[in-house]
């Protein structure tokens, strides 16, 4: 069972910048895809950014430019930069890690991020 831990999120103004981290227990965490995603309020849960073990990034059209995904695989942890932030950047924010050896996906239990214009 692997245990996703988020923190850094917060409530920052429009245009400002937060980083959020999300440590993962377990040893094979370098073996992951780790991704963000977000669900704001009454909208459905949506993928931010992903990064695969080999370091491959993807983003939405949303927040390319403005958020970077990061991973430190020797901390077991993943980061969310995000820049320029945007009142409709509003919303939770998941960790997720996909294990694709055993067919599991995991989920942090969210941090919330609030900006305010």
């Amino acid at each position: 069972q692997v245990q996703l831990v988020e923190s850094g999120g917060g409530l920052v103004q429009v245009g400002g910048s937060l980083r959020l981290s999300c440590a993962s227990s377990g040893s094979r965490f370098s073996i992951f895809t780790m991704g963000w995603y977000r669900q704001g309020p009454g909208q459905q849960r949506e993928l931010v950014a992903r990064i695969r073990a080999g370091g491959t990034t993807n983003y939405p059209d949303s927040v390319k430019g403005r958020f970077t995904i990061s991973r430190d695989n020797a901390k077991n942890t993943v980061y969310l930069q995000m820049n320029s932030l945007k009142a409709e950047d509003t919303a939770v924010y998941y960790c997720n890690a996909d294990d694709f050896i055993d067919r599991q996906q995991y989920w942090g239990q969210g941090t919330q991020v609030t900006v305010s214009s």
